[in-house]
């Protein structure tokens, strides 16, 4: 999963490095799901060693950034925790669903917590959706239903790999929601230490009860994972977002699932038929106006 679900705001001075970051902060994360494939270890605890293996660069990280990592409100950190709770939740499911279905599924469907934020806020709101984003809700359901109607033919085990993903989107749906308040005392890279260090014990409790290999014999792949995912990827994200309005930013997504297709056709020989490309870019682009539509924050 990743920073793209959340919106911010726009500013004028973006610059070619800015933009470089954008593009490769998702080039980034959209390669980790390749990591996760190729990890001889179980894909829960893949999610572990993501989280676990980051924690010494994202505390140094916050410390040079002049970001405190103790001393915050009570009311932080149980955000903390429950967010942490979350977190590991989000990634044990999309981390599951990474071995079952194609990876260009399994970033869209990963992303799905941008159109949930958006139903969210028209909750809180009580108010029924405008047109553009009644728009992005009903291409999002017909591609969904498209890509999981393929899925099906393909055989139930990449269905329900699709369906571990969407779940993974709900779940990191209330990672934000919960860490919205935190925010106002916390950095980037203290937040994103304290949910990796909260999320990692689920991830490992979840690892042990489904009975996966918790320890690799080759580590490459996970320390792949871990600086792809959770510090590069994240950290360029981090660096480039404020600079760019929602709609760049959700349009710069779009790159992850093309990306994820290629890497799916080099390395697995997976394969698009024209129906799978019809409902990838109707889910894309619901995405896109999700991005455009969805709340804005410093």
């Amino acid at each position: 999963m990743n920073a793209a679900a959340q919106a911010t705001i726009p500013r004028p001075s973006a610059r070619p490095a800015h933009v470089l970051a954008l593009l490769g902060g998702n080039a980034a994360l959209a390669l980790g799901p390749w990591s996760v494939r190729l990890a001889d270890c179980g894909p829960v605890a893949a999610g572990f060693w993501r989280l676990f293996l980051a924690l010494p660069l994202l505390a140094i990280l916050a410390l040079a950034n002049r970001q405190r990592l103790t001393g915050f409100p009570r009311a932080a950190w149980a955000a903390m925790a429950g967010a942490g709770i979350f977190f590991g939740l989000d990634l044990a499911a999309w981390h599951i669903g990474i071995g079952m279905t194609r990876l260009g599924n399994v970033t869209l469907f990963g992303n799905a917590g941008s159109l949930i934020l958006v139903a969210w806020g028209l909750i809180v709101l009580r108010r029924l959706p405008r047109r553009n984003e009644a728009l992005a809700f009903a291409a999002a359901i017909g591609g969904s239903a498209i890509l999981l109607g393929r899925s099906l033919q393909v055989g139930t085990d990449t269905l329900h790999g699709d369906l571990f993903c969407l779940l993974a989107g709900f779940f990191y749906t209330f990672y934000i929601l919960l860490l919205q308040n935190a925010r106002a005392t916390l950095g980037n890279w203290s937040l994103l230490f304290w949910s990796s260090a909260a999320g990692a014990p689920i991830l490992l409790a979840i690892a042990l009860a489904l009975g996966e290999t918790i320890v690799p014999t080759n580590w490459w792949p996970l320390i792949a994972l871990s600086l792809l995912s959770q510090v590069i990827g994240q950290g360029l994200l981090v660096y480039s977002l404020r600079h760019f309005s929602p709609l760049i930013i959700g349009l710069a997504l779009l790159t992850q699932p093309a990306i994820a297709v290629l890497a799916g056709w080099f390395a697995f020989g997976e394969t698009l038929g024209w129906l799978d490309a019809i409902g990838m870019v109707m889910v894309a682009g619901a995405l896109v106006i999700a991005q455009a539509r969805g709340p804005r924050a410093a």
